[in-house]
């Protein structure tokens, strides 16, 4: 699935003269928390943060001819003066997983989708990535339940567990395979969501073809 189903567009962008001002007003309009800054051709140079702003603000522990001095300053500031430059960016063409690695990489709130041309088209944040996830894997609807099996260490363990549920007519939307990490006995974990009232009857569906389910030990 590609951000761009759920990334937030169109995007409010400002230009590096803008004056912090004028962002911090926008901001408290708008209720976002992240910036673009585009050039005059409205490709990407720069985003600017709510925290950026607070950092550039004067501080309350300032004493009053001092904040009055910090706070003319703050007036004259432009945009370009406190952005950051260096900005990690998504495509159209990227998907959720390209997205989560970025964010884990780059310690960012909201990551900026520009085209070929570096022109922004949206924005993703990590509240997108847990909404398309959510959405991805059926969390929170009625009746959906993860449930963890062993692998038996037999050939084609996906197969049989898939046609173990479908001959129960048992609804899944996720089937994920952990073959890192393995527990004493060397065998991996399969991952599987069902969308179902009757665990019963899935977990004994799955005992008849072989998989036992796993729960976490008591300390």
């Amino acid at each position: 699935m590609f951000v761009t189903n759920f990334m937030t567009e169109p995007v409010h962008t400002v230009g590096p003269e803008a004056s912090l001002s004028q962002v911090k007003e926008l901001f408290g309009q708008r209720k976002f928390r992240h910036l673009p800054i585009v050039d005059q051709s409205g490709r990407l140079i720069g985003m600017l943060t709510d925290r950026d702003l607070r950092s550039a603000y004067p501080s309350g522990l300032m004493d009053e001819n001092e904040k009055k001095a910090y706070l003319k300053r703050f007036k004259e500031m432009k945009v370009s003066q406190i952005m950051t430059e260096t900005v990690a960016k998504l495509t159209p063409k990227s998907t959720l997983d390209d997205a989560l690695l970025l964010f884990d990489r780059s310690r960012v709130g909201a990551l900026p989708v520009v085209d070929d041309q570096q022109k922004v088209v949206g924005i993703f944040s990590i509240r997108d990535l847990l909404a398309a996830y959510k959405q991805l894997f059926g969390l929170g609807e009625k009746g959906s339940a993860l449930i963890v099996v062993q692998d038996d260490g037999k050939p084609r363990p996906l197969t049989r567990l898939t046609e173990a549920l479908e001959n129960r007519n048992v609804l899944f939307s996720q089937l994920i395979r952990d073959v890192l990490s393995r527990p004493d006995n060397g065998l991996g974990l399969i991952y599987v969501r069902v969308h179902t009232h009757n665990l019963s009857g899935v977990h004994a569906a799955l005992a008849a073809a072989g998989f036992y389910a796993v729960t976490p030990e008591a300390s």
